[in-house]
């Protein structure tokens, strides 16, 4: 299905560091909206140190697969 909000682009720093980690896969296993929001949410930290830490969640999240958003998630 595709998303009818607005798409957020990856910026090569997070792709980076999905490449790093080996979560590539994970992340695209992951629904658009998934993929989306966590780009999003990202993006709107005003600080540097929350985009990272914001990042981090995300990594963690992709690594355990089971959770989106600190929420149970069963994909």
């Amino acid at each position: 299905m595709a998303l009818t909000r607005q798409i957020n682009l990856m910026p090569d720093w997070i792709r980076n560091e999905l490449v790093s980690r080996g979560l590539v896969g994970a992340y695209e296993g992951r629904p658009d909206y998934q993929r989306n929001d966590y780009l999003g949410w990202i993006d709107r930290a005003k600080l540097a140190t929350t985009r990272r830490k914001r990042l981090d969640q995300m990594l963690d999240e992709l690594d355990r697969g089971d959770v989106y958003m600190r929420m149970a998630w069963h994909g």
